[in-house]
């Protein structure tokens, strides 16, 4: 009796990895995905297009998507390490992703690569072909700019550097000032009676 239900455990055991290995190759295999984010519109038919279909803040879109953005709104396509790219209003931009790099076609309004690991290849509605490096904002005319900060606000790097810095100051001026520090002392602590 000990042994048929071992026998049973481990037949499980074995069948139950079998399904998790298979799933878990499948769902690798499959195409890249990224996330989008919506912003603006104040009224409520205001409403960013995937495919033709509406579109809120964390949809999932796939490659060969084409995404619209009416006057007031933006979106934000995130593709992880791949990228993020910003579309303006008024654009329409068709997105393709594979394993090393975005690229795309621009139809109409402006988009912004906030990052990317090796630039977004953009098509033009003019047919003009351009490599998008992070920070910058290609338009549909085919004219590229350098975006004024990026959305991860790497330009202010040294803000952060200033509080860093102030932060070490402030604890290694503490640690070498004596064991006298009192950090709390002269409160008292009262506690309910159980």
């Amino acid at each position: 009796m000990n042994r048929k239900l071992w026998i049973q455990k481990a037949l499980s055991v074995c069948s139950m990895t079998a399904m998790i290995v298979t799933f878990s190759m499948v769902a690798l295999a499959g195409p890249m995905a990224g996330e989008l984010t919506v912003s603006g519109g104040s009224t409520p038919s205001s409403f960013v297009t995937v495919n033709g279909e509406p579109a809120e803040s964390g949809r999932t879109v796939s490659p060969s998507s084409t995404i619209t953005t009416p006057e007031g709104m933006t979106a934000v396509v995130n593709f992880g390490k791949l990228g993020k790219i910003q579309l303006a209003s008024n654009t329409a931009f068709t997105i393709n992703a594979d394993n090393n790099a975005l690229s795309g076609s621009l139809s109409s309004g402006s988009i912004t690569v906030l990052s990317a690991a090796n630039g977004v290849a953009v098509r033009t509605a003019n047919g003009e072909s351009m490599t998008v490096s992070p920070g910058e904002t290609a338009s549909a005319t085919g004219s590229t700019t350098k975006a004024a900060t990026t959305a991860t606000g790497s330009s202010h790097w040294w803000v952060f550097a200033l509080v860093a810095g102030g932060a070490t100051v402030a604890i290694l001026l503490a640690a070498t000032n004596g064991s006298d520090n009192k950090f709390g002392a002269g409160a008292i602590t009262v506690s309910p009676v159980r």
